[in-house]
């Protein structure tokens, strides 16, 4: 419920990352936006954070904290070999996607930059990239 008022908003932006809502989102977006950086990229970024959260103790979403480290060996749901074992899942959905959406724009960005040089093109211009 949630998602369909939220959806039904002007201007709305979110991830694509809870099956639950998946169809809906796509159903309902007029753009997608793939962030995509190699998977090298990704790796290190994920492991870097899982290290330093833990290190700190960061208090994540609900009160949740990164457990132990030895729960990269014990938990095969541990974030970091999550990451790993569905790094090909986005591109299978998309996949799927652009044969039920075929008209649907994807934008694919593969760095930083790219994302930065797409942020600051002509959406800029016409008031829509922030939304």
């Amino acid at each position: 419920a949630d998602v369909e008022e939220f959806t039904t908003r002007p201007g709305w932006v979110t991830e694509w990352q809870y099956s639950s809502a998946r169809d809906l989102l796509a159903d309902r977006c007029d753009l997608m936006v793939w962030l995509d950086p190699p998977h090298t990229t990704a790796m290190r970024q994920v492991t870097a954070r899982t290290l330093r959260r833990r290190a700190r103790r960061e208090v994540l979403w609900n009160g949740n904290v990164e457990p132990p480290l030895r729960a990269f060996v014990t938990d095969r749901d541990h974030v970091v070999r999550w990451a790993w074992r569905t790094r090909h899942a986005t591109a299978e959905r998309l996949a799927r996607l652009r044969v039920l959406r075929p008209a649907l724009p994807v934008v694919r960005l593969r760095s930083r930059a790219e994302a930065d040089r797409w942020l600051s093109g002509p959406l800029t211009r016409t008031g829509d990239a922030g939304t």
